[in-house]
């Protein structure tokens, strides 16, 4: 079994990748070309305690993050957030020169700033690597030009501005990679449409497949992970789309089948409840009634 590493600092992984030592740290841009992984491994495993952004182009390796995988053939922006864990495949046979920059920042500089708590309010630092944002020339201009202001500033004489400077740079950079998700989600719309199809195909067979009593009912996490991504992407995807989240759909998926059920059958409304994986009834009508304003006896009596 391959060992997994460790990355604890910054200076860890510049040390593994033979790269001199970090001019700072906490934080360093790395130039990808310079990154050199050891060549007598063919998979590499590792956590690190730190974040990273990453833009990569012509890279020899498959990254694996989570369940997912994903070839880094043109450019495309991914973060990664800590303790989080990544695979990476070694391909020798493809002979390309990889470009890029890779943002390391440690979360100990970030300590009595602002962004130390707002940064994990940044949900794409949760995303699979293959859910990574497809940059235009554009907007990959904006982001090396930030990558390369952050450079500048830890690279001067430090300060007592220094680290505000660069978490403003930061923390501007974070804002344009939501918006340009943003515009992914509409842009790409061939793959959102499928997911989004995707989606109801898994929900409708969840909810149909009457296993409701034995499993519950079906949290984001299972749904995510039953289309193969990340629950964080799919309450994005949705939102854009549809302007609610996955637990809005389960739930609104969830209040369909019940009033089919009171509607056409003569189970009593406990019996129901515990058909759709409610462990008590009261939670059942709790929820109904916030959905449709009415009981599911006051639902029921409509028909009769």
């Amino acid at each position: 079994m391959k060992e997994t590493f460790r990355f604890n600092s910054i200076s860890d992984f510049h040390a593994f990748c033979s790269l001199p030592g970090p001019d700072h740290p906490l934080i360093s841009l790395i130039d990808y070309s310079k990154v050199r992984y050891p060549v007598d491994d063919t998979e590499l495993k590792w956590i690190q305690n730190y974040y990273s952004i990453g833009l990569k182009r012509n890279v020899n390796a498959r990254f694996n993050y989570g369940q997912q995988e994903y070839d880094f053939d043109s450019g495309v922006l991914c973060f990664v957030s800590p303790l989080q864990f990544l695979r990476i495949e070694m391909k020798p046979e493809v002979q390309v020169e990889p470009t890029g920059y890779l943002l390391l920042i440690h979360p100990d500089f970030l300590w009595g700033t602002s962004l130390i708590k707002k940064i994990k309010s940044y949900e794409f630092f949760s995303y699979q690597i293959n859910e990574a944002l497809f940059l235009s020339d554009r907007e990959e201009k904006i982001i090396v030009d930030l990558f390369k202001n952050i450079e500048k500033e830890y690279q001067n004489n430090i300060d007592k501005f220094t680290q505000e400077l660069i978490v403003a740079q930061l923390e501007l950079m974070l804002i344009y990679s939501e918006r340009f998700y943003e515009r992914q989600f509409f842009t790409r719309k061939k793959s959102s449409h499928e997911l989004l199809n995707k989606f109801e195909e898994v929900l409708s067979q969840y909810f149909e497949s009457g296993n409701l009593i034995e499993n519950g009912i079906p949290s984001v996490k299972t749904i995510a992970e039953q289309m193969n991504i990340s629950p964080n992407y799919l309450g994005s995807l949705l939102r854009i789309h549809t302007q609610q989240n996955t637990q809005q759909h389960i739930q609104n998926k969830l209040i369909v089948h019940a009033k089919e059920r009171l509607s056409t059958t003569n189970l009593s409304v406990s019996e129901i409840a515990y058909e759709l994986g409610f462990e008590h009834p009261q939670s059942f009508s709790k929820l109904f009634k916030q959905k449709t304003n009415q009981s599911p006896v006051e639902f029921r009596k409509l028909f009769n």
